[in-house]
């Protein structure tokens, strides 16, 4: 993972193997401007590159008002139409490579994820919620659509109608309602939401990171797929597992009654 210092975004590695980035604009809500979605994508794009010894990233937002606004109104407010297509190319290159992060994503969402911050939840691998967080998609409102996912990954999440709903009356949906619908896993009090979301990311990060990234990748894969196909991308993954030193420990340490030392070889 790069060492690069952003203006946007703050990056923490509270363990070796755990990342925290906060997208960090509290002023104007975390809304993403042209550099936040810059610094993004040269963070994706290199997580991608070499992830390392990273088996876990917490993506959330400073402050205790918004997890993100979306987009920078302000800064569009005088863009010409290649302006705006330049911009949010910069925008779907740094979601698109957020997806295809090997790395489990947690969205810890600490208050309103609106627009394009809405769609960064349903890009993650899945989410926990503050009690006060809202979530909304309000680009038909504004004349456009959700361009970053959101048309793709909000319905995986909570069917087709409800996603329906929630795109074409631009509407909010509070954190208990998204809750039910299963937008998020867990909502919790403020105060507890990043202590739990480490937690379970510290439990993701002692489990082999090599099966670890191939589970991800053959729900990510497969989600949607007809069953014959979906066993397939399955059983491509699994055997990936079988000649790793990782499933030869966690064989071995169950077999020794103890705690297995996996090391992503």
């Amino acid at each position: 993972m790069n060492n690069q210092k952003y203006e946007t975004l703050k990056l923490d590695m509270p363990e070796n193997c755990l990342a925290v980035l906060t997208l960090n604009r509290p002023a104007v809500a975390n809304a993403f401007n042209t550099e936040m979605g810059k610094e993004l994508r040269n963070f994706w794009t290199g997580l991608n590159e070499d992830p390392g010894e990273l088996r876990c990233i917490l993506v959330t937002g400073a402050g205790e008002r918004a997890f993100c606004a979306g987009a920078d109104l302000k800064e569009r407010r005088e863009m010409s139409d290649s302006d705006w297509r330049a911009q949010h190319a910069i925008f779907e290159e740094a979601f698109y490579a957020m997806m295809d992060c090997p790395v489990p994503i947690i969205a810890a969402v600490n208050g309103a994820a609106y627009g394009g911050g809405f769609e960064m939840v349903l890009a993650s691998d899945f989410a926990y919620a503050a009690e006060t967080a809202r979530f909304a998609l309000t680009e038909t409102t504004l004349g456009i659509i959700p361009g970053v996912g959101g048309t793709q990954n909000l319905p995986r999440a909570c069917g087709e109608r409800r996603a329906k709903e929630i795109i074409l009356t631009g509407l909010p949906v509070d954190a208990s309602q998204a809750l039910e619908w299963g937008i998020v896993n867990r909502v919790l009090p403020a105060e507890e939401l990043l202590p739990t979301a480490l937690d379970t990311a510290r439990r993701i990060a002692a489990n082999a990171p090599i099966a670890v990234r191939a589970a991800k990748e053959a729900l990510s894969r497969a989600t949607g797929l007809p069953r014959k196909q979906g066993l397939a991308v399955e059983i491509d993954c699994y055997r990936r597992t079988i000649e790793t030193q990782d499933r030869r420990e966690g064989m071995l340490a169950f077999n020794e009654k103890r705690k297995p030392e996996y090391k992503g070889k």
